[in-house]
């Protein structure tokens, strides 16, 4: 006997099937070689040749001699079908042993593993001599009831419902509690203008003044140093920071676990601090029976979450939709085949439905009319016409006579057809585009890979800075306590010039955190 051996070419440049046909075609005449199947959305050529008459090499160089780009593949281990089987009525380890040593006798089987806590079998074979169904039947014969283990269809792990209803969740109550605490800020702001302007007019009588004084009734303390705007706002943004940041707390307490600083951790820090600062100077204030109202950032956390939640919102209703996209064109898979077997002469001798994991390649697939193609394949006998739309995108359907390529997942409109299985199981052109679609979306863009390389050395540079800010502002104060004089605004002169400086240099580095926390980085 002549020896075959087996190598798989990658292949670049080919754009439909008739590529696909002319390199099959062209490559068939050539000496040495037994059989070629190409794989188009695979990209992918399997070459039989015989070693003695022609090389991989040879044969990639043919492929480029008709116009496309060839290289060898290395790794040829990727044509081994691999199958996992439930196996009932094993009792204990002579029976997976019985098993085993059965399958590694049986030709094609290159590796098996039988686990009988799981009832599991694991199966490696080469699809050129043997096939999952004869896989089944030696077990079968064995007297164990085998079935295949059953792949879930639905892509459900491509399903992004919940996080969608998490950060919608998130952003609803973020921005419930949010627009109650601008409406305050804003009113403060006119309020504050409006005095101010009274202050350099001076036209106004001291009733008037007090009038517009009264009138603030944000201003009103309900105890000495707790303000009515301080305590609304504290009443606001407690629910955020608790139940609209607690995605937030999670994820930064994992990052920080692993040693890694993300954008989670720099949000968490951000509103986290602003939060607590805020109610420490309350307290110091409350204390203090302040008479002047100390200046709180309880605005700060609803409205940074506000807009992260809804960043996340969108991001992930985004991913939905390709998620979407995938598991409809999953859905297109055909889930049984009928499979029969001809006599001489093309006479149907029987017929069975089985699933359509276990077509095996060379397997005579019939399709009726109206019916689905479960496997890609040559047809050998019937006229038909196709509607390949789902592929070609093209509305028009197409006439199928013995030697044509169908794909699977097209529909067979009026005759029925025998079709040769060419491409089964993972290697149909439909699980090779549900395949790439994956990996396009498990895959970042390197752009993405440096912005998330950035902002882990974004986090802990932005921290060193408010921390520094915080000790340059501390250190000018003590040198040169005008210059924050100048900058501290309203602050209350009853109190002493070290508190006031420690105050200012917080609120300089929380205003750091607070402003480097929804950078464009983090939230593009």
């Amino acid at each position: 006997t002549k020896t075959v051996s087996k190598c798989y070419v990658q292949v670049t440049g080919m754009t439909c099937a008739s590529c696909v046909a002319n390199i099959e075609r062209n490559l068939r005449r050539e000496d040495g070689i037994h059989s070629i199947l190409v794989a188009l959305m695979a990209g992918k050529a399997e070459v039989r040749y015989n070693p003695a008459v022609i090389h991989p090499s040879a044969i990639a160089e043919l492929i480029r001699e008709l116009g496309f780009g060839a290289t060898v593949m290395e790794n040829c281990g990727e044509g081994d079908g691999i199958l996992e089987l439930v196996v009932r009525g094993m009792t204990c380890a002579s029976c997976v042993h019985k098993i085993e040593s059965t399958l590694m006798k049986t030709d094609g089987v290159l590796y098996c593993s039988v686990a009988l806590a799981t009832n599991k079998a694991h199966i490696k074979y080469d699809p050129e001599i043997i096939g999952p169904r004869d896989v089944i039947q030696v077990i079968k014969d064995l007297g164990f009831t085998t079935s295949l283990v059953k792949k879930d269809r639905s892509a459900s792990h491509l399903d992004h419902k919940q996080e969608i209803r998490q950060w919608k969740r998130s952003f609803v109550l973020s921005l419930v509690f949010c627009i109650p605490v601008m409406g305050l800020m804003i009113y403060m702001m006119v309020m504050d203008s409006q005095l101010s302007d009274a202050h350099v007019h001076h036209n106004m009588s001291n009733e008037e003044m007090e009038a517009l004084h009264s009138s603030m009734v944000l201003e009103y303390q309900l105890l000495p140093g707790l303000s009515v705007m301080n305590f609304l706002s504290f009443l606001l943004c407690v629910p955020v920071q608790m139940f609209g940041g607690w995605h937030f707390y999670i994820q930064a307490y994992k990052a920080l676990k692993h040693k890694t600083a993300n954008m989670d951790v720099l949000i968490v820090l951000a509103t986290s601090i602003a939060f607590v600062y805020s109610l420490v100077i309350l307290l110091v204030a409350m204390a203090e029976k302040a008479k002047v109202n100390p200046v709180t950032f309880f605005d700060t956390p609803p409205m940074l979450f506000v807009f992260i939640s809804l960043g996340r919102w969108l991001e992930h209703v985004a991913k939905g939709k390709t998620s979407e996209a995938l598991a409809r064109l999953i859905s297109l898979q055909a889930t049984e085949a009928t499979i029969v077997t001809l006599g001489p002469d093309n006479v149907l001798l029987s017929e069975e439905q089985v699933d359509v994991e276990l077509v095996q390649r060379g397997d005579i697939v019939k399709v009726v009319p109206g019916g689905k193609f479960p496997v890609d394949g040559r047809v050998i006998e019937g006229h038909s016409m196709v509607d390949e739309s789902l592929i070609t995108g093209e509305a028009m359907p197409v006439t199928k006579k013995p030697g044509n390529t169908v794909i699977a997942g097209s529909i067979n409109q009026n005759g029925s057809l025998l079709i040769s299985a060419t491409h089964v199981g993972a290697d149909t052109t439909l699980s090779q585009i549900v395949k790439l679609v994956e990996e396009a979306q498990t895959s970042k863009a390197p752009i993405q890979q440096f912005a998330d390389k950035l902002s882990g050395y974004f986090v802990p540079s932005i921290v060193a800075v408010s921390v520094v800010t915080l000790f340059a502002w501390i250190i000018i104060g003590f040198v040169d306590f005008e210059i924050v004089e100048k900058y501290f605004l309203g602050y209350n002169k009853s109190i002493s010039a070290a508190e006031v400086i420690i105050r200012f240099a917080f609120q300089a580095s929380i205003t750091v955190l607070c402003i480097a926390c929804p950078c464009s980085l983090g939230l593009a």
